[in-house]
């Protein structure tokens, strides 16, 4: 219920940021009897596709929070806990970032994830399987691993592609609903606006268009993957890195008992199409590091 609630109230912000920017820009409707007005649907469609990806990007602590039941460490209550702060703090420092906010949550699988729209005030978190199946080392690369994507812009960076290809979809989706809707009005007939054809073209091709574009971000996630693999080589080690990585390969073919929204350091689309996975294969991973630092 409370995801629910969570997608609609977004959904809601995103409608009403996007008029109102849209109202301020002076933007008016992109569709007339004439036809598309390109200046504005252009408009209309980067102001709603990048409004959209922002909003998600600055509230993404606060739901990853609400979503995946983070603990939030504030004060220690115990030696483990006080060793996952000072690790972080150790590794923020040595990646020059702001020190994150450090959380638990509950999952029997390894996993962790970063998140925040400012390098400087991000989450980590890590799950319960993490800290009970890897050894100190394999923890500290993980963390390493994710003050990686921090260091590296990457949530601020995947959600700007995001609202781009968000941005074209929806472009390329309406102009190919209004050609449609020409073509069956015919020739002998005045054109006198859009027509059900549009709407129904429309909503196929973003459905479809939509698909396609995922591939093109899932591309750019797997880069970054490659890059924060390499932060955590750099900042813990090469050989505890691997290990990690070597540690997930062992569990990857377990059932998960994690929610969908927020599986990060492992690899959510493992069964799907290689070309949509946001995460590259862990051999591959493991492969590339030994190449760079021969280990």
């Amino acid at each position: 219920m409370m995801r629910i609630v969570l997608f609609l109230a977004t959904n809601l912000a995103v409608i009403l940021v996007a008029s109102v920017t849209l109202t301020i820009l002076g933007v008016g409707s992109y569709m007339s009897a004439q036809g598309l007005h390109l200046g504005n649907l252009l408009a209309f469609c980067l102001v709603f596709g990048m409004v959209g990806s922002i909003i998600s990007l600055l509230i993404s602590k606060w739901m990853a929070k609400k979503t995946m039941g983070v603990q939030i460490i504030e004060q220690p209550q115990n030696a483990g806990e006080q060793w996952l702060l000072s690790t972080v703090q150790e590794l923020s420092e040595k990646a020059g970032i702001g020190m994150p906010e450090v959380g638990i949550f509950g999952a029997g699988e390894p996993n962790a994830f970063a998140t925040g729209w400012n390098k400087n005030n991000a989450l980590v978190a890590v799950s319960t399987g993490l800290l009970q199946r890897m050894d100190k080392e394999e923890v500290k690369a993980v963390l390493g691993h994710e003050i990686g994507h921090v260091a590296n812009g990457d949530m601020v960076t995947l959600a700007l592609i995001q609202g781009v290809v968000n941005a074209f979809v929806m472009f390329f989706a309406r102009i190919i609903g209004d050609f449609v809707d020409r073509m069956l009005a015919g020739d002998d007939e005045e054109y006198t606006g859009p027509g059900i054809a549009f709407y129904v073209t429309s909503f196929i091709a973003e459905m479809i268009l939509g698909i396609l574009a995922s591939s093109i971000v899932a591309w750019f996630s797997r880069r970054r993957e490659y890059r924060a693999d390499e932060a955590g080589a750099e900042l813990v080690s090469p050989a505890a890195m691997i290990s990690a990585l070597a540690r997930l390969k062992e569990t990857h073919d377990e059932p998960s008992t994690m929610n969908g929204e927020m599986v990060a350091f492992g690899i959510s689309g493992g069964k799907m199409a290689a070309m949509f996975a946001s995460h590259p294969p862990l051999d591959d991973r493991i492969e590339a590091l030994r190449q760079r630092y021969g280990a």
